[in-house]
């Protein structure tokens, strides 16, 4: 009985992972890149600019972006909410 019940507990925390974590539109882009960020600027931008957090985009990020070819959520800013520094 016991061993069922870890079975049951275990399965459904799978099925949790598996099936609430990403999108379809998310796990394509997972397939299409061997890792989740592009360079560790990647990396960098991404934490800076987490859910619910107000954007912060400097012109190097854009161009970085650009040269290293980064994928993921894009972040929409206008040429006002640029940062120079």
């Amino acid at each position: 009985m016991r061993r069922n019940h870890v079975r049951l507990v275990l399965l459904s925390g799978a099925l949790l992972v598996v099936a609430g974590c990403a999108s379809g539109e998310e796990w394509k882009t997972w397939r299409e890149h061997p890792t989740h960020f592009a360079s560790g600027d990647h990396l960098f931008f991404s934490a800076r600019n987490g859910e619910g957090a107000p954007p912060r985009v400097k012109r190097a990020d854009i161009t970085l972006a650009r040269d290293e070819g980064w994928w993921g959520k894009p972040i929409a800013v206008s040429q006002e909410q640029i940062l120079e520094r």
